[in-house]
């Protein structure tokens, strides 16, 4: 008798599962997944965000010293084997630095872009799904944050709300919100007119269920590669602002602010404003060709 019960179980949850289009879409990823094992230079970017992810969690033990310890003796050091790039101007090892910023700055384009997600995601459904009055108040709300300058708008934020990590997270997050919700939006316009959204609603769904449900879910891939795309962007405005003075504020080590204290002895000691230009253009690309990578792999598209 249990498995006469037990059959049926198993049959109606594979009936819910072709109708919520889970069955079409758990081959999808797995199609996607192959996919992207084949692209060679997604997967070394890949490995690279990893080993930066490491090096950012296992910071205290990867540095060689204590990125604030001033060494009054080894002021502005050229590369030795005490220091391997030298010494900044306050004798603080110029590789110990580069490497706790690599938390500092992966940390605040991972949580700043997860806050323009939540948000783009959330009014970009929301104005997809009601339509009508609720999307032209949102589309307005979208094009007065479209009309500024990034990082103009970025700077004003910064400038009003105070110079503090948690402004700058907040400020990174309202400047790139706008893309998901576009996206977000032209995806859940399509989804919401499938069979299983009909399926859901003439069963007495919600609409909060429905979204929550059927659309987000079956936005993950966007959402995915919208996010992947998005760090590099926001750890640029970061270095950005921190090289102006609006970001992280010394002595707290961040690439941005390493190059903007490097212009004083930019001609006795270059490699203090290289190196962390070089951890940015490191991260940048690698964040963009494994999100290029993602892209590919989840395009509906190119579906064998």
């Amino acid at each position: 008798m249990k498995k006469f019960f037990s059959f049926f179980s198993k049959q109606k949850k594979f009936e819910e599962d072709v109708l919520s289009g889970k069955m079409e879409y758990s081959s999808y990823y797995k199609d996607s997944l192959r996919r992207f094992r084949k692209n060679k230079a997604a997967m070394l970017c890949l490995a690279v965000i990893f080993l930066l992810i490491l090096v950012a969690i296992f910071a205290r033990v990867v540095a060689p010293f204590d990125p604030d310890y001033q060494d009054y003796a080894s002021v502005l050091a050229r590369p030795s084997s005490k220091h391997l790039l030298g010494a900044d101007e306050y004798g603080r090892d110029i590789l110990s630095r580069i490497i706790y910023g690599t938390r500092v700055s992966l940390s605040i384009g991972i949580f700043a872009q997860l806050l323009a997600s939540v948000v783009g995601v959330t009014l970009g459904a929301i104005a997809g799904y009601f339509g009508g009055v609720v999307d032209s108040i949102i589309s307005r709300v979208m094009e007065i944050f479209s009309a500024f300058p990034d990082l103009i708008f970025a700077m004003a934020i910064m400038t009003f709300m105070g110079k503090s990590i948690l402004n700058l997270y907040i400020a990174l997050g309202l400047l790139t919100w706008v893309r998901t919700a576009r996206m977000i939006r032209g995806s859940v316009i399509q989804l919401k007119e499938k069979e299983y959204v009909e399926a859901s609603r003439a069963s007495g769904g919600t609409s909060f269920r429905i979204i929550v449900k059927h659309l987000i879910p079956n936005c993950l891939s966007t959402i995915i590669v919208l996010v992947t795309l998005g760090i590099p962007n926001a750890i640029m405005y970061e270095a950005s602002l921190s090289f102006l003075g609006l970001g992280i504020q010394p002595p707290t080590p961040s690439w941005g602010n390493m190059i903007s204290a490097a212009q004083a002895v930019i001609g006795f000691l270059p490699i203090y404003s290289i190196m962390p230009g070089v951890a940015i253009m490191i991260t940048v690309i690698a964040f963009n060709i494994f999100g290029d990578g993602l892209r590919d792999a989840l395009d509906p598209k190119l579906r064998t």
